[in-house]
């Protein structure tokens, strides 16, 4: 088991840095991947679970100046060129602008529509209020896309350590189960 364990933690600070070095591309690019396919699915009509509520409201949020068709397929458009400009990471900055823009929509009928979104036994949710909830989890990652564009980087232990600390010399110090979310680049 020791043996085992030696071999591990060889591989621990490479694994910590590959992590460092690639997670936030990897959680770009599926974010990418999940906008494009909702924003794709509200190009048909019937397709998306939740053609209603977008609808409902995109006329909300324009005082009835946007709604129906006219609204989704706008609501389509933006989560589909936020998918594309994820994807590539070309013009992100535009891209997490109109991401911030698409999350006031998406997460607004918790605030306009609450008795609709928790309708189920016991307020639980309903399967419109469960797809609003899950994408408390996609603004908590456009954070992070936002911080690492705005010059935020995954920092691993023994980068944090002050050069004169014996343990910034020993590469076993990089403990990838203790990593600081972000530090901002110089």
């Amino acid at each position: 088991m020791i043996v085992r364990n030696a071999h591990l933690n060889r591989w621990r600070p490479v694994i910590a840095r590959w992590l460092a070095r690639s997670s936030i591309d990897v959680l770009r690019v599926s974010l990418g991947l999940v906008f494009l396919a909702f924003g794709a699915l509200k190009f048909v009509p019937g397709l998306s679970p939740v053609e209603d509520l977008v609808t409902d409201t995109m006329g909300a949020l324009t005082l009835g100046l946007i709604s129906g068709r006219v609204g989704l397929l706008l609501v389509a458009t933006l989560e589909t060129v936020v998918g594309l400009l994820l994807l590539t990471g070309r013009y992100l900055r535009l891209g997490l602008a109109l991401l911030s823009l698409a999350m006031v929509g998406i997460l607004s009928p918790l605030v306009l529509f609450p008795n609709r979104l928790f309708a189920g036994p016991g307020n639980a949710p309903t399967l419109e209020g469960q797809y609003v909830l899950k994408d408390l989890v996609l603004l908590a990652a456009v954070l992070v896309v936002a911080a690492s564009a705005s010059g935020g980087q995954v920092v691993g232990e023994r980068d944090r350590t002050a050069p004169d600390d014996h343990r910034a010399q020993s590469p076993k110090t990089l403990d990838a189960g203790r990593q600081q979310p972000f530090k901002r680049a110089a």
